[in-house]
């Protein structure tokens, strides 16, 4: 509930101030009317608050939560519970710090009869549009129990997509962090003792041997501005990624990466089909299916070419004329959103396509990283042996001079 000061005219004509708690303006100049029949003045009392950060709160929702919060909406609506228990109880239940309180935040509203999306919207930023709007479209067609029923599947499958891709990355991210911790203590540490044997003798050294010397030297002298430096770039690599110009030009990037942009691109197929899929079978029209999509795609470029294509569907084109236009997408998705429009079951064609695109991103992605393994094993290879040239060839050239 939010708090507003007013000042009224009651019937006898006096004014009278004070403060009424109410959902929004409208709910509270309807309250207010039941006393004064001229509301002269109406505005939001605004606390200051001291400024708390929980570090034990989640930044974000993640798709494990919503499906499970989401299934328990589903199987309590079934029951014939009524929506303000609802979440009272799916509040209490989960135990996702960031849901758990928002849950709580919205209880109020929806226990003074107002609509759950409504209330998600004004307590929280971070609760995902996809999520609110099928809730939204739910509670308008009396079928709020189905739509969550279709946002847990929706969420379940993003979650394990996204839990193979973390599995498939764990062992190459071990590998290459183990590596720089390798190069930098063999550098650092091992080189410089091995060679300073050879150093001490003032003979001339071999090529590699220099080379290795003067890269061990270089890594000694300069290792905490180096470190400072990547940490510098990273930094403002990491700020820059936050800006919109930062997150169009990155994801335009990732797009064009070999290997990665395929990678990416399947992912922002399957994204869209699987999107829409949900958004149309909750009742949204596809217009407003696409208009959301664009506010929820992992990709900002791809996601501004199909905003793009929302003023076009507004004028009655089509969805395979508006998403010809977004260069991103695979073409087989354009084909079968026409086949799915002239058939009339785009849904279900969206479905199809959309795990189809799943498993052709989890295909590409175990491709690469089944290529990224050897290179990483080929670079240690070629770095350690490097290392042994440097090192044994002084001491043949030593052993020739000695006659040995």
């Amino acid at each position: 509930m939010n708090t507003y000061k007013y000042r009224a005219q009651a019937s006898d004509g006096k004014s009278y101030t004070g403060v009424v708690e109410a959902y929004d303006e409208y709910a509270a100049i309807e309250e207010l009317r039941q006393s004064y029949p001229v509301i002269e003045h109406l505005s939001p009392v605004t606390e200051k608050r001291k400024v708390h950060i929980n570090f034990n709160e989640p930044l974000s929702i993640s798709d494990k939560t919503l499906s499970l919060v989401s299934s328990q909406f589903a199987i309590m609506l079934r029951a014939g519970l009524p929506m303000n228990r609802v979440v009272e109880l799916v509040a209490e239940q989960t135990s996702d710090r960031l849901m758990k309180r928002i849950l709580k935040d919205c209880a109020e509203d929806v226990a003074a009869g107002y609509s759950f999306a409504r209330s998600l919207e004004k307590h929280s930023s971070k609760v995902p549009a996809v999520f609110i709007e099928t809730v939204r479209a739910g509670e308008e067609s009396g079928t709020l129990e189905h739509s969550f029923e279709r946002l847990r599947s929706y969420y379940d499958r993003s979650h394990k997509m996204r839990a193979k891709v973390r599995s498939a990355l764990t062992y190459p991210v071990i590998v290459v962090l183990l590596s720089i911790v390798t190069v930098a203590i063999v550098m650092v540490v091992l080189v410089p003792n091995m060679l300073e044997s050879f150093t001490s003798l003032g003979a001339e050294l071999p090529l590699p041997t220099r080379i290795l010397i003067a890269i061990s030297n270089f890594f000694r002298r300069f290792w905490p501005l180096l470190l400072v430096l990547c940490g510098v770039i990273g930094f403002a690599i990491y700020l820059f990624g936050r800006t919109e110009r930062g997150k169009l030009l990155y994801s335009r990037i990732r797009l064009r990466m070999p290997m990665l942009g395929k990678i990416a691109k399947m992912n922002n197929a399957a994204q869209v089909a699987n999107t829409m899929a949900t958004l149309l079978a909750a009742g949204l029209p596809v217009s407003n299916a696409v208009e959301i999509v664009s506010r929820v795609l992992d990709s900002r470029s791809v996601a501004a070419d199909v905003e793009r294509c929302v003023p076009e569907l507004e004028t009655g084109g089509t969805l395979k004329n508006s998403l010809e236009n977004v260069s991103d997408l695979p073409d087989m998705l354009v084909e079968m959103a026409g086949v799915g429009e002239q058939s009339g079951s785009l849904e279900d064609t969206l479905n199809t396509v959309g795990t189809f695109y799943e498993d052709e991103a989890m295909r590409a992605s175990n491709q690469a990283l089944a290529m990224l393994e050897p290179l990483i094993t080929i670079f240690l290879g070629l770095f350690v042996g490097f290392i042994v040239i440097a090192i044994y060839m002084p001491m043949f050239t030593m052993y020739q001079g000695f006659g040995i």
